[in-house]
């Protein structure tokens, strides 16, 4: 049996581009209804709106969220609803309202985490929100990418909320 040279082994193929085809996506959430924004970037990150969407792989787009401190909720949720958080230590659990996290330094964390729990759990969902960015004005530094606009609150009514 003839052993072949370590040099005339096949060498592994080449990485592909980690950008392959992604589209740069720019979404104003200002008056936005949390829970809808957050299942329409859940959907755009996985790559659910092309024709080739395969579940195993990350053929989503990127997305960039401008406005984000001024995001809604609908009914009384803004006040009455709780994110949970533990500190690792005993008795060291966290609670905290929305009203508060966006008063906060980071008030795209309300999204955030709005869109990771709409991700199944898993390595490609995690790099899947790597590719979500969040602002909390109107300035983004990604214009170099020449996002294109997705306007979703003229789709129906209820994906934005008017203040009363």
């Amino acid at each position: 049996m003839d052993a072949q040279p370590a040099d005339a082994q096949k060498a592994p193929s080449p990485p592909s581009a980690p950008d392959d085809g992604k589209a740069w996506v720019v979404i104003d959430a200002e008056n936005m209804v949390v829970g809808r924004l957050a299942s329409l970037i859940a959907a755009r990150l996985r790559g659910k709106h092309q024709a080739d969407y395969a579940p195993h792989k990350d053929c989503g787009d990127h997305v960039v969220v401008i406005n984000a401190g001024k995001i809604a909720f609908s009914g009384k949720k803004m006040q009455d609803k709780r994110y949970h958080r533990h500190t690792g230590y005993p008795g060291g659990i966290k609670t905290s309202s929305p009203e508060k996290m966006l008063a906060s330094h980071d008030p795209g964390q309300v999204l955030r985490l709005a869109v990771k729990r709409m991700l199944p759990r898993g390595v490609l969902a995690r790099r899947q929100l790597t590719h979500l960015r969040i602002y909390a004005e109107a300035e983004h530094p990604h214009k170099a990418q020449e996002p294109q606009a997705l306007d979703w609150r003229a789709q129906n009514r209820k994906n934005s909320r008017i203040a009363h």
